[in-house]
């Protein structure tokens, strides 16, 4: 019995009532539509995002390799501040020379480890044109980044169905209050008349 009250109390919007207006009715049909909209295309637009951001994460891990090089010079801060191991700036550009997969030497510049002395061995990455470029995410990073993006855009998409559904509901609460206003229009000169 309590339940079917309940599921009374949610439905209300589309219950025959006297004083329901066709507003209303629209109204509640824009509640449903927007939330099913959050749930399912919020859904499938974190889905999709994240699927695309993994495909790019693998093909960035298929186009990259890493290579053996020899730094050239030796690695120093870019700036006159010590780097602490372990902060995100504990690499430098280094000017580093490897062997290409066709068997010709390549030199460039590239992230190292700060701290390294010429001549120390070091791995660098190199893109399918053979040019330095940074380390690929791993598999398990590509896939957390990828979930992270994928929420950010459910979330993003879900935030800008509810802010269009707000604004219809805005606009009819502005349409019911012009139309209270006419009403009260008619209505008020004869209820003045019986007050006095």
């Amino acid at each position: 019995m309590r339940g079917t009250k309940r599921v009374r109390q949610l439905l209300w919007r589309w219950r025959s009532n006297p004083l329901r207006r066709h507003d209303d009715v629209v109204e509640a049909w824009i509640v449903l539509v927007v939330w099913l909209v959050i749930a399912i295309g919020g859904t499938l637009t974190g889905l999709l995002t994240a699927h695309a951001a993994d495909a790019s994460f693998a093909r960035l891990r298929h186009e990259r390799h890493a290579v053996r090089a020899v730094v050239v010079a030796t690695t120093a801060p870019t700036s006159g501040v010590g780097i602490e191991a372990g902060t995100p700036y504990d690499r430098v550009r280094a000017t580093v020379r490897w062997t290409a997969t066709d068997g010709s030497t390549h030199t460039g510049r590239a992230l190292v480890d700060y701290g390294h002395r010429a001549g120390s061995k070091v791995v660098v990455w190199l893109n399918s044109k053979e040019q330095p470029t940074t380390q690929p995410p791993t598999a398990s990073a590509a896939a957390a980044e990828a979930a992270c993006l994928g929420t950010a855009a459910a979330v993003a998409f879900g935030g800008l169905a509810f802010a269009a559904g707000r604004l219809t509901q805005w606009r009819l609460d502005q349409r019911r209050y012009d139309q209270w206003g006419r009403e009260w229009d008619q209505v008020g000169p004869q209820w003045r008349r019986k007050t006095t």
